[in-house]
């Protein structure tokens, strides 16, 4: 556990499409293990990739949370408004000479191997049609997952410097979500299996600020039946508003929730109830992957 003592986790979405049911399960996850610890649980909507952004994506995701019955604590916060946040502690690293800018692309570093050797790393690049890349601070080769226990990462990606501002001026995902989680107090962080790799970024970052790192639980990601991720790239159908409890069982059943999902009840927010008395790691599959016809 970290330092801090109050529970603190949150569901982070990014606004590219409605909710789809590996989001539920997300959501649903990391809710219960907020509640269950009678912690908070805090909405933070990702918008610093307006590329890939859907206008009014946002909002229908509030209103699904709340057609499911998820309640959130204090205000909804947008990424979009904290750029200056990210830029500063980038203008910092500049500063001290552990950032620097990189003019490679990924075709070179794709050629080259796949893997970003430093090239630039002592060229004094200026910052016209540049990304920033961050000095690998430390070498982070495995972490305590609460689900699956030890699980090693790739030796090449903790040795890489890695972009913290892209090329486009668009702020990285790799910084953006670990200055947002140390702004919020964020203690315990539940999320999809898909983000086990960037893991170790994460910790570096957090080891590199001087500030201590939270519990990470990865759930298993929902795959159809070919094996491909339910995801907004991939398509996936939206979750229905305006009949939530099957969605809502579902996504239960996926966790474990067995019993619970089976009850009897008038709305989502009383399943939620019963959900959080009996949330338990140990129901979880002890899987990075779980098939699901949903």
């Amino acid at each position: 556990m970290t330092s801090q003592t109050a529970y603190i986790g949150r569901f982070a979405p990014s606004p590219s499409g409605p909710l789809h049911f590996g989001s539920l399960v997300a959501a649903l996850g990391s809710y219960l293990d907020a509640r269950a610890h009678h912690g908070q649980w805090l909405v933070r909507i990702e918008d610093i990739d307006p590329p890939r952004e859907q206008p009014g994506a946002a909002s229908d995701i509030l209103r699904t949370l709340e057609a499911f019955g998820f309640a959130w604590d204090g205000e909804v916060r947008y990424q979009s408004q904290h750029l200056s946040d990210y830029q500063a502690q980038i203008d910092a690293w500049l500063s001290a000479g552990q950032a620097y800018y990189c003019t490679c692309t990924r075709r070179q570093i794709k050629e080259a191997g796949g893997v970003y050797r430093g090239w630039c790393r002592d060229k004094d690049k200026g910052a016209q049609a540049a990304a920033v890349r961050l000095k690998s601070p430390v070498e982070v080769l495995a972490f305590q997952d609460r689900l699956h226990g030890t699980l090693g990462l790739d030796a090449h990606l903790a040795n890489e410097d890695f972009i913290i501002k892209r090329r486009d001026g668009l702020y990285a995902y790799n910084l953006a979500v670990v200055l947002d989680d140390i702004d919020q107090g964020v203690t315990d962080i539940v999320r999809g299996a898909d983000l086990i790799m960037p893991t170790g970024r994460h910790i570096a970052l957090y080891q590199q600020l001087g500030q201590p790192v939270p519990r990470y639980l990865h759930l298993p990601l929902a795959v159809n039946a070919e094996g491909h991720k339910l995801s907004k790239q991939n398509r996936a159908p939206a979750i229905d508003n305006q009949a939530p409890l099957p969605a809502l069982r579902a996504a239960m059943t996926f966790l474990g929730l067995h019993g619970v999902a089976e009850q009897e009840v008038e709305s989502p927010t009383q399943l939620l109830d019963l959900a959080v008395t009996r949330w338990s790691l140990a129901q979880i599959p002890r899987k990075t992957e779980v098939t699901t016809a949903f």
